[in-house]
């Protein structure tokens, strides 16, 4: 198919309406001189009449855009092509009638022109135009034109031609009349906004702004007021801008938005100066229709006022009120403002006839999640095997910029898999490794955040009971909710793992998050405590903040006795740790949830007080609210926790996590030495039971012990571990191990009989003085023992303790004592000296303060002396000047 250039209009046919075609592309088209034609380009339509080139040459297209669709602009058509399939000759009836919108371009001119004079102009300029519905007709800058353009709402009469032609017999009707600057925000880019995960803010916020412009009468008759101000607040990324977008656009509202830093200048006033003029701006287009005025990031807008220094703030938050409390009810504009940080607001800027009410967003649920994510993925290319509710239980704490960077991010893994330009599915996979990469936003900046690998309850070895008691108390509560409100039961608030060091409760926590998709949030020590007064406090708050927002969670104290302290009598805490314990009180009793963190909807009310059962497939999608945050602590010393803390209601679910036992040793060694190679001759079960006492920590040390000795023998060349013991435990297990290695047997008799010979000669030839005696059996201490004398020899299982080597290592101990006091002494003695020197730089600075004070002082009354004289001298010059004036007058 030809292609045609597509090239600027010629100066000569502007607001002519022609099309300038060569002699090829009108036998293509089958088109006449003057014949209509529609142009549809990627960025809207066309409508021009056919008129040949001047110099009569093929493959280029030059039209004028007098008539066309909103937003197609002569910008959008340099260095584009054109095929003959795009071109298309349409019929042109006469249209008895057409219904218009005029567009002027400001309000000086709209008041300006009376509306008789109005319709003739319309009439004039639309003679002789082909039109189309929604298509807008322009006219040059002509001087003395008020009108910038018209658009077509509807013609008749009622006929199958996309098209028709405007004479003076025509009807023109006016229908509206609005300026320009109203008429590009209502367009904005021609794309309706989709919001998914947010019905009923949506709802509630659509309610608020079209119900006081629609039906302002039936407010004054109920005798309502209508509010002024709309204030939403949620976390950074959850759609409230797009909130505010695509309800403006479905109520058919004019939207204008203020960024706050925006509006800051240099300049004093500026500031000022341009949020009245963006008022301004709103209440004239307010006049015309409902229009809503949107503040982003109202916090920097409008901080809390009180703290000195900030006179310029101070004032733009005092204009600002009295902006908003200069509109009056009837103006048909509505303020909404949005925060993720309501606290920092003004307190007043949120009473009631400003901002009158507050719509909370908070961080999607799951029934939410799902939704936004089937928006996201229905433009994409996905596989069968994607499952967007399992996707969803995977992504707690994710708000909606965040699930479009999930997806985002797994598309790019498909198109880095693919490597070719051929379009391929988003697989599952694809999803998993993108949210290895990809993690909520509200916890890139937050505290106790840990980037750990998901856990499975396969990879704990042993401690059956601990899993199941952890899986009633985590997992249950969220995948059968029904069988709790059923039974009445409600689920534990805290849990508490207690028991010997090494014994896998960390890793149990966090494979209670894993499978069950929890935000795992973990504190210790050092992320809480801050040398600051009252800092780990409000630390310890902005987690639980925190948690609240990313629900389901779980709090992860790991070694909680080391964090709070006992207010008990034996005095084992300090004062920040009973600070830190009293805020974890009433953090666990629901006493420092604040409003704007709750959470929930009107299903979630009708939900908990509903007696019946759902369905199954509904309690699949059943929301997971904010209340599901759970306390796990962890540690080995219980009983230096507080009783306040152990009660019931708050660390409720006390679970004792014993060292494993061979069972559980035998599948810990297992889990160990899966990625290690190990021979055959390697008997875990003996191992397993060889290793009493010992920890999944010990265990798991063992093993990687064994790897480097194996690497070490072997010169870094070893395949394998393998066993060393040369003597079996048993006769049954010398005779397998013979069984099993035949070709063995020889050498086994050769040197069972060499050593037999062996030890039958060393004791013919063993002396008196060789004799070790058992200490044991032997009723006197080997060190009475007379050499001389022959005594029987019991065995050779003495342990040898020369007295000359435990005199040498206790004079090194006792060298080293005293070293450690004279290393103290001389700690001291420098501690000292530093005080002195402290006390005695405070002195001279004392001293230098004061003559610097006497100086001040001295020199302050030789000015006031010196400033006396001056005065004095003056007195007399002026004296003197008068009684010569006077003595010249008598002359």
């Amino acid at each position: 198919m030809a292609l045609l250039k597509l090239l600027p209009p010629d100066p000569e046919d502007e607001a002519t309406q022609r099309c300038r075609l060569g002699p090829a592309a009108f036998a293509l088209l089958g088109a006449k001189l003057g014949s209509l034609i529609k142009i549809t380009l990627p960025g809207g339509c066309c409508l021009c009449t056919a008129w040949p080139r001047h110099d009569s040459a093929d493959g280029y297209l030059q039209f004028d855009l007098k008539c066309r669709t909103w937003g197609l602009t002569e910008s959008q058509l340099r260095r584009q092509t054109a095929s003959m399939d795009q071109l298309e000759v349409v019929a042109c009836p006469k249209l008895r009638y057409v219904t218009v919108r005029v567009v002027f371009k400001n309000q000086a001119s709209k008041r300006a022109l009376p509306d008789m004079a109005l319709q003739e102009m319309v009439q004039e300029l639309l003679r002789k135009a082909c039109v189309a519905c929604q298509h807008v007709v322009t006219f040059p800058p002509i001087l003395g034109n008020p009108v910038e353009c018209i658009e077509i709402l509807s013609m008749g009469p009622s006929s199958p031609a996309e098209a028709g032609l405007i004479t003076p017999q025509t009807n023109v009707n006016i229908k509206e009349t609005i300026t320009l600057d109203r008429y590009s925000r209502l367009k904005g880019d021609g794309s309706k906004i989709q919001v998914a995960g947010l019905d009923e803010a949506s709802q509630t916020l659509k309610e608020m702004i079209e119900l006081p412009l629609r039906f302002p009468n039936s407010f004054k008759k109920l005798g309502l007021s209508v509010p002024k101000g709309v204030l939403l607040v949620g976390p950074p990324g959850v759609g409230k801008t797009l909130l505010v977008k695509a309800v403006t656009g479905e109520v058919g509202a004019c939207l204008v938005s203020l960024n706050g830093p925006v509006v800051f200048g240099s300049r004093p006033g500026e500031s000022e100066e341009n949020l009245r003029r963006v008022f301004e701006q709103a209440r004239d287009l307010s006049s015309e229709g409902p229009t809503v005025l949107f503040i982003d990031e109202m916090d920097s807008l409008c901080p809390r006022r009180g703290a000195s220094g900030h006179a310029p703030e101070h004032r733009l938050v005092a204009q600002l009120l009295t902006l908003i409390d200069g509109f009056s009810q009837g103006d048909g504009l509505v303020i909404v403002g949005a925060t993720n940080r309501p606290d920092s607001l003004d307190p007043a800027l949120r009473r009631p006839g400003r901002f009158d009410q507050e719509i909370i967003i908070g961080t999607p649920t799951l029934k939410q999640r799902k939704s936004i994510l089937q928006l996201i993925t229905a433009g994409m290319p996905v596989s069968d095997n994607v499952n967007l509710l399992e996707l969803a239980e995977m992504t707690p704490g994710f708000v909606g910029a965040d699930l479009t960077s999930l997806c985002r991010e797994a598309a790019m893994q498909a198109l880095f898999r693919n490597c070719t330009d051929s379009i391929l599915p988003v697989e599952m996979s694809n999803f998993h490794e993108a949210l290895k990469k990809i993690q909520p936003s509200s916890f890139r900046s937050g505290i106790g955040l840990t980037d750990f690998k998901p856990v499975s309850w396969d990879r704990i070895g042993g401690l059956e009971d601990v899993k199941l008691k952890l899986k009633q108390s985590i997992e249950w509560p969220m995948k059968f909710p029904e069988a709790f409100v059923r039974m009445g039961l409600a689920r534990p608030k805290g849990i508490l793992l207690y028991g010997p060091s090494g014994c896998a409760k960390t890793m149990l926590v966090k494979a209670a998050a894993s499978c069950s998709h929890c935000s795992f949030l973990a504190v210790n020590g050092a992320d809480l405590f801050s040398p600051l007064v009252g800092e780990s406090e409000k630390i310890l708050s902005q987690v639980f903040r925190q948690a609240r927002a990313n629900s389901p969670s779980i709090v992860f104290l790991d070694e909680i006795d080391a964090i709070l302290g006992s207010r008990s009598g034996t005095k084992t805490g300090c004062g920040v740790q009973e600070r830190v314990l009293s805020v974890l009180l009433n953090e666990l009793d629901g006493i420092g949830v604040k409003l704007i963190e709750r959470r929930g909807n009107k299903a979630k009310m009708e939900h908990e007080n509903q007696d019946s059962v759902e369905s199954d497939q509904e309690l699949e999608l059943q929301e997971v609210f904010n209340k599901d945050v759970i306390v796990v602590a962890a540690t080995n010393r219980p009983d230096r926790l507080d009783d306040a803390l152990l009660r019931p209601g708050r660390l409720d679910k006390i679970i004792y996590v014993p060292p494993p036992d061979q069972k559980g040793r035998l599948s810990i060694l297992k889990i160990c030495t899966d990625k290690i190679p190990v021979d055959s001759d390697v008997s875990l079960a003996d191992i397993a039971s060889q290793t009493n006492m010992f920890s999944g920590a010990d265990l798991e040390n063992l093993c990687k012990e064994a790897a480097l000795l194996a690497l070490q023998k072997n010169q870094v060349e070893a395949t394998a571990i393998y066993s060393t013991r040369v003597a079996p435990a048993s006769t049954m297990s010398i005779f397998r191990y013979l069984n099993k290695h035949r070709e063995l047997i020889p050498l086994a008799m050769i040197m069972t009989t060499t050593l037999s010979g062996m030890v039958y000669t060393s004791l013919r030839a063993l002396r008196r003085s060789d004799i070790i005696i058992d200490r044991w059996h032997n009723p006197e201490p080997w060190e009475k023992v007379d050499p001389t004398q022959p005594q029987k020899l019991f065995t050779i299982r003495q342990k040898w303790e020369p007295i000359q080597e435990l005199e040498e290592v206790r004079k090194v101990f006792k060298g080293r004592r005293r070293r450690r006091r004279r290393r103290r002494r001389r700690r001291r003695r420098r501690r000292r000296r530093r005080r002195r020197r402290r006390r005695r730089r405070r002195r001279r600075r004392r001293r230098r303060r004061r003559r610097r004070r006497r100086r001040r002082r001295r020199r302050r009354r030789r000015r006031r002396r010196r400033r006396r004289r001056r005065r004095r001298r003056r007195r007399r010059r002026r004296r003197r000047r008068r009684r010569r004036r006077r003595r010249r007058r008598r002359r």
